[in-house]
């Protein structure tokens, strides 16, 4: 999952609580992917019926010929091309794992190379008007699985067919993920605790429809890095339920059921940690 780039191990009671802490992600486990622009910049999202490749987006503003274009997730280069006058022109592709792709195309100028990792916000060119174009534009697409699907940007669906305007939060500093964007739809956070040293935030949430509870750690430092990180959920009379390794963003989510039961939760960020006491028993 590319919220991590790294590698998570869960505990051996998913199978006992009936539910999987680590592959039930919001968007299908996709990069929470971000507007490809520096921050603050604000661009028009295009949609066309009759866009080739479909669900693709052009990216449109005053302008914007040798504006920086960032990379929307963490991930590695896997195509840096030209194709001259037609088609994509300058064109880079990024490979962000679990079958995510994203490609960047008519760019003015490239900045990166094959095999190179970046992350979040790195710049890897500037916008243009190369290839089969007839004004300057950043032609993006998000790719599963070598489809092209309909893009979302910082959690929000591109309107398809349409003309939006989106403003960039791409490395504006900060984790650029929610809890409850990680916990998923439903879900209110009702508790929370900041980890020792600026570490990140553990926080605890509820499903009022389902009785589900779920934690997740955010950090706040080493962010894009993969480094140490965890988050626990325990009900009460059950075994506890752990997601922890390597990750860049964030660990968990875990979820499990609880109802009327008590929890304890908690996290950590390289060496600073919290446990809560059994509480929320109702």
């Amino acid at each position: 999952m590319l919220r991590r780039l790294g590698t998570g191990v869960a505990a051996l009671a998913l199978a006992a609580v009936g539910v999987v802490g680590l592959g039930q992600a919001p968007a299908s486990a996709a990069p929470n992917f971000q507007v490809p622009f520096e921050c603050g910049v604000t661009v028009t999202a295009a949609t066309f019926s009759g866009h080739n490749p479909a669900n693709s987006v052009d990216f449109q503003k005053s302008g914007i010929t040798g504006m920086p274009v960032l990379a929307s997730a963490a991930g590695t280069v896997t195509r840096v091309a030209n194709e001259g006058s037609t088609s994509y022109g300058r064109w880079i592709e990024l490979d962000h794992g679990s079958g995510w792709r994203t490609r960047y195309a008519h760019l003015s100028a490239q900045n990166v190379s094959v095999g190179q990792k970046v992350s979040l916000g790195a710049k890897i060119g500037a916008a243009g008007a190369t290839g089969g174009v007839t004004g300057p534009h950043l032609h993006y697409e998000q790719i599963l699985n070598g489809t092209v699907v309909k893009a979302k940007l910082n959690g929000v669906a591109v309107p398809y067919f349409d003309k939006t305007s989106f403003t960039s939060k791409n490395n504006c500093g900060g984790n650029p993920y929610s809890p409850t964007e990680v916990c998923g739809s439903g879900y209110s956070v009702i508790n929370s605790k900041a980890l020792a040293n600026g570490a990140g935030t553990v926080y605890l949430l509820y499903n009022a429809s389902n009785a589900n509870n779920c934690v997740v750690t955010l950090k706040s430092t080493s962010l894009g890095k993969a480094s140490p990180t965890a988050a626990f959920l325990e009900v009460q009379g059950k075994s506890r339920v752990t997601d922890s390794g390597d990750f860049t963003y964030y660990a968990g989510p875990v979820r499990q059921a609880a109802g009327a039961t008590c929890v304890k939760w908690g996290g950590s960020v390289g060496s600073n940690a919290y446990e809560s006491p059994f509480e929320h028993c109702g």
